[in-house]
């Protein structure tokens, strides 16, 4: 594939998840990428290390994760849309930080394709196994937002919609892929430049001044004064208010910053949740997504060709969780079963908001780290259609 320093390649390609990733980071306008190299997320910032300098970018080898979002929440209070990317250890050494661009309202995206852990685990085995990580790794009380891709199509259009989440809500977005759909190749179809959906950043009018008017704290999403164009603001990680001060001994004051960053994101809802349902007649759904959804829609449609009702349910969005779309799914089914390629961690979610309208069940793969095997599926829909 011959890449000539265009922003968009639009076109069809045989591209890696990974490589895609980076494309649609380039494509949503990314002109800031600093990363550590770590298997089996490294592809994005190979990607990166050539592509943004075509575009006029800038890509930073860190000398480790830690520096890598520093130099991210840096570059985006810069008003640059900046981006890192890692597997889990990685983004556990982020997590702090990640909370500090939480809390100062930074948008940023954080790629994790995810492999087996704990710890460093085996690099190059894919696994869900950091779903719950960015909902409640970091520090404090906070609402974050995270997709979730299932094919190297989604990889190129699920980044692209985080940085317009990030862009919208000025907060961190991540993609949460996993080493068998990062490194999976398949046809991306790239579009026109002009056919996609590209969200901007919002700052201030000519003359603003967050000493005397908002810019934190604002459930409809204050304008960012960025660095560099006119504009002054005081960004701290501690407690503060709607104008940046800082206030570190008021309940009220605490009460007042987590309550807006929380509702930023919960009472817009509807603008960021996405999902696909296909269980319309269905008596049983099969909940699953990223690289795990692939087998759960080949496995509902055998299971219907063998005269069993079944549907197929992809979570897109994993957080803020889809309770309404669940607790619809719930209404409409009679079973539910998750499939996930760990030992269950949204599961509980499901099952949660499913309550008494339907029974849920929870299907791991025979071996943690491989895909669902199509005849432990089917078996596990014989056994709860009986």
């Amino acid at each position: 594939m011959r890449v000539n320093g265009r922003r968009v390649l639009t076109g069809k390609h045989f591209m890696q998840g990974n490589i895609a990733a980076a494309e649609g980071a380039i494509a949503a306008g990314c002109t800031f990428m600093a990363g550590y190299p770590i298997t089996p997320a490294t592809e994005v910032a190979e990607r990166l290390a050539v592509r943004l300098m075509e575009v006029g970018g800038v890509f930073i080898q860190m000398e480790d994760e830690i520096a890598s979002i520093a130099a991210v929440i840096g570059a985006s209070w810069m008003g640059k849309k900046a981006m890192t990317a890692t597997s889990g250890p990685g983004v556990s050494l982020m997590l702090e930080n990640i909370g500090m661009a939480v809390g100062t309202e930074t948008p940023c995206v954080i790629v994790n394709v995810q492999r087996g852990g704990p710890t460093t685990g085996i690099p190059s085995v894919e696994l869900q196994g950091d779903m719950v990580q960015p909902r409640r790794g970091s520090q404090g009380e906070y609402e974050i937002i995270a997709v979730a891709p299932s094919s190297p199509q989604e990889m190129f259009n699920h980044t692209i919609l985080a940085f317009n989440l990030a862009e919208r809500f000025r907060t961190p977005v991540f993609v949460l892929t996993d080493a068998f759909v990062g490194h999976m190749r398949e046809e991306v179809v790239i579009p026109e430049a002009a056919a996609l959906e590209i969200v901007d950043r919002k700052i201030p009018e000519e003359g603003f001044n967050a000493e005397y008017q908002q810019s934190f704290l604002d459930e409809d999403v204050a304008p960012m004064p960025i660095y560099g164009h006119g504009f002054r603001a005081n960004v701290t990680s501690s407690c503060h208010d709607e104008f940046g001060g800082r206030n570190v001994t008021d309940a009220y004051a605490l009460d007042n910053f987590i309550r807006k960053l929380r509702n930023k994101i919960l009472k817009h809802k509807h603008e960021i949740i996405r999902y696909e349902s296909h269980c319309e007649g269905c008596d049983v759904a099969l909940v699953a997504y990223g690289g795990v959804y692939r087998a759960a829609e080949e496995a509902a449609r055998e299971a219907r060709r063998q005269g069993y009702k079944v549907g197929s349910f992809k979570m897109i969005t994993i957080w803020p969780f889809a309770e309404e779309a669940i607790q619809e799914l719930s209404r409409q089914v009679h079973r539910i079963i998750v499939l996930e390629n760990n030992m269950g961690q949204m599961y509980p979610y499901v099952k949660a908001e499913a309550g008494r309208d339907a029974d849920v069940y929870f299907l791991e793969p025979d071996i943690l780290g491989e895909m669902h095997k199509l005849d432990d599926i089917l078996e596990k829909v014989a056994e709860v259609a009986r």
